[in-house]
């Protein structure tokens, strides 16, 4: 469990920033038009962290649209022997730690696996494919077995000024009043890329859900405003 910790903790810094090698490599910097466009988009800092209660964010990147820009790495789970009540007095013997990566445009999916597979090689650790066996156990110290679930859902993104994306706006604008915000990318996953990859069409994602619903929760919710909105603005952009 303290070996795992320790892996975990070499992938990032204090801060957030992420310390793989190579993991921002082919990211270029925002043109000044897009810049502009990240500068526009109002985040409420202050409010975000009183909605997640939570006292500061992560200082890797000063703004949240900033970050955005870039591929996570998450530590989403970990495990290991007993605690608790039912905590007892022994070494255990495996500890499993679930990861999630958001990938943006420039990245893929299979790449930041390989990524993540050479850092943690780097770390002194044998990689297996299964359970190891006991040879296995007496022959390396540090052993690690990476699974993944899934070949991953590549990101995509479609410029504010393709003439599809500019007629959406304008449809969203007459609907409802509303000039609509534009984000060059989303920290969620819609797993549509193997269709715009095969039909070569531009895609952009319209969010109609409250920023507070708590997906994949068991109190995920929706706030009737924006279902009664999300239905004015679908109708908008079919009658476009």
């Amino acid at each position: 469990a303290q070996r795992l910790a320790l892996l975990l903790a070499s992938m990032k810094n204090e801060d957030g920033r992420i310390l793989v090698d190579g993991w921002t490599d082919g990211i270029a910097p925002l043109s000044p038009e897009e810049k502009a466009m990240a500068a526009a988009v109002s985040d409420d800092a202050a409010g975000m962290l009183r909605a997640f209660g939570v006292a500061a964010p992560e200082i890797a990147y000063p703004r949240l649209q900033e970050a955005l820009q870039y591929p996570t790495l998450n530590v989403r789970g970990m495990a290991s022997s007993f605690v608790g009540a039912g905590a007892r007095t022994i070494i255990p013997d495996s500890a499993t730690a679930s990861i999630d990566v958001r990938l943006v445009k420039e990245t893929r999916a299979d790449a930041m696996i390989e990524k993540i597979r050479a850092h943690v090689r780097k770390q002194g650790y044998h990689i297996v494919d299964g359970v190891p066996d006991d040879a296995t156990r007496a022959k390396y110290s540090k052993i690690a077995r990476l699974a993944t679930f899934g070949d991953g859902t590549e990101a995509f993104r479609t410029s504010p000024l393709d003439p599809q994306a500019k007629a959406l706006a304008a449809a969203i604008r007459q609907a409802t009043g509303v000039e609509p915000v534009h984000l060059r990318t989303l920290g969620g996953t819609v797993p549509i890329s193997p269709f715009i990859q095969a039909l070569g069409f531009p895609a952009v994602l319209v969010p109609t859900v409250n920023f507070d619903n708590n997906q994949h929760e068991e109190n995920e919710n929706l706030k009737l405003t924006n279902l009664w909105e999300g239905i004015l603005t679908v109708a908008a952009i079919l009658r476009m």
